[in-house]
């Protein structure tokens, strides 16, 4: 079965997110104490996971590109691997720890956008008609 046309333009997005991600988390961990100082109220963890997933991400776009079979799953893996971070953050917000408010938008936007792949790709294997 031909991947729906949709995961092509998808992946596409999720590469240049991923390499985005990349590139700004490495800036803000690794990059001059410039850059660091615009970033603002930075959670520690929620940067190193973000940084680390853009890796994931780029994999995450070669799979759906490739219309590979484990692409849903590697989408299902990172939309539960935000979300589990973003429980984390709203534990650290409410026990007082300083954010930013882009924290709780990007970590949103992320989710969002892979649980939205792993859907629509969960909804191209689901059984139809009398299979289901």
């Amino acid at each position: 079965m031909a991947p729906p046309r949709w995961t092509r333009p998808a992946a596409i997005a999720a590469a240049v997110f991923g390499a985005a991600t990349l590139v700004s988390g490495a800036a803000t961990l690794f990059g001059p104490q410039e850059v660091k100082a615009t970033a603002g109220a930075v959670v520690q963890f929620v940067l190193w996971f973000n940084f680390l997933a853009g890796f994931a991400y780029l994999a995450g776009a070669y799979a759906l590109y490739r219309g590979r079979h484990w692409a849903q799953g590697a989408a299902a893996l990172i939309a539960g691997a935000t979300a589990l971070v973003a429980i984390a953050f709203t534990v650290y917000t409410v026990a007082g720890g300083a954010f930013s408010w882009r924290t709780p938008a990007a970590l949103l936007l992320r989710f969002g956008f892979w649980a939205a792949i792993a859907w629509g790709l969960c909804r191209r294997t689901a059984p139809r008609g009398r299979d289901a």
